[in-house]
């Protein structure tokens, strides 16, 4: 029998890998990567942002966890004020959505786990 730890790990686990694109007039302007989001890099992000902004934690971990194709960090932390003051929030907010829903998706499924 599967332990449930394991498969979590494999459905879930950091190997898996995410992607949005960002779209203007059907043309992808950029693809963003990601791995799932661990409570550890959460709580890293959180205090890395030394706030309870919701803005700010959630351009934090955009910034921390957008990737290229190639695995690369899409973004710096010295982009962080530009990306607040020079990109559109809306662009910005449909990332991140984009990478929390699939933590929401995990949650939904760990709580399905613990039902059962």
């Amino acid at each position: 029998m599967t332990r449930a730890v394991d498969l979590l790990k494999n459905k879930f686990g950091v190997s898996q890998l995410y992607k949005h694109d960002v779209k203007q007039n059907d043309e992808i302007i950029l693809t963003v990567y990601w791995h799932p989001l661990t409570i550890a890099e959460r709580e890293a992000i959180q205090k890395k942002t030394g706030t309870e902004d919701t803005n700010d934690y959630a351009l934090q971990m955009m910034i921390e966890k957008a990737l290229d194709q190639d695995g690369a960090r899409l973004f710096q932390d010295g982009d962080k004020a530009s990306l607040r003051r020079e990109v559109s929030a809306s662009i910005l907010e449909e990332i991140q959505i984009a990478m929390i829903t699939v933590d929401k998706e995990v949650k939904e499924a760990k709580a399905d786990l613990k039902s059962k």
